[in-house]
């Protein structure tokens, strides 16, 4: 099958794109965007992937679905499209994200594009969804193509950190080996349970101190 991804990750995950469940996965996807309204946008699926190369991630933030809202997802995880308000969980990881620094962030837009052309891989779970209907799209195939993409991560790579935001993440996090990356766990940035644990856990200086630890540049999260 002739995915549209860029190529070194179709070279890392060439051997899913010809597995069942992904021929499935594709027909599936494929109707639900003939049937009605599907985000993100077609071309912004594997947008995560097209932004930040195999070879060029440094950081691997998992999120869950995308936004199942008008105008929101745009192929990235906890971002939404330029100019869209800040959903509730950016905006705590915006909190964070300052209170952690000690400074004002320069940009306070959602695309988050500027940390992905960084290296940092902003991967949801299930990379589409049927608009109004969270979840929609679980349970199709999506997950085991992006178990897939951590364990290529995983095995192939070194020294990257992974950010886990709740109990979802934490259990998606089952395949990557912890004896040559760092793993930074923390509760889910929603409003919901941002104060039993994301606030305070510093998971942005603690990533860019592990990254100089081992001869990388930092990642610029202002």
């Amino acid at each position: 099958m002739d995915v549209t991804i860029e190529p070194t990750w179709k070279e890392a995950l060439q051997d899913e794109f010809s597995k069942e469940y992904f021929e499935k996965l594709t027909s599936f996807v494929k109707e639900e965007y003939r049937k009605g309204a599907v985000y993100p946008a077609p071309k912004n699926i594997f947008r995560a992937f097209d932004l930040c190369p195999f070879s060029a991630v440094k950081v691997v933030v998992l999120g869950q679905d995308p936004y199942h809202g008008p105008g929101q997802a745009n192929g990235l995880c906890f971002a939404v499209g330029k100019d869209v308000p800040l959903p509730p969980s950016l905006q705590n990881i915006f909190k964070e994200l300052e209170s952690d620094l000690g400074k004002p962030l320069e940009h306070r837009t959602g695309d988050l594009e500027r940390w992905a052309k960084q290296g940092v891989l902003l991967l949801n779970a299930t990379l589409t969804v049927r608009a109004r209907e969270a979840g929609s799209h679980q349970e199709e195939g999506w997950e085991h193509f992006t178990d897939a993409v951590i364990r290529a991560l995983s095995d192939r790579r070194e020294h990257l950190v992974f950010m886990l935001w709740g109990n979802y993440a934490k259990a998606k996090g089952a395949h990557i080996d912890r004896s040559k990356h760092l793993v930074l766990e923390a509760a889910h940035p929603s409003p919901f349970s941002a104060h039993s644990g994301f606030f305070g856990c510093k998971h942005f200086s603690r990533a860019n101190a592990y990254l100089k630890e081992h001869g990388e540049d930092p990642i610029d999260w202002r």
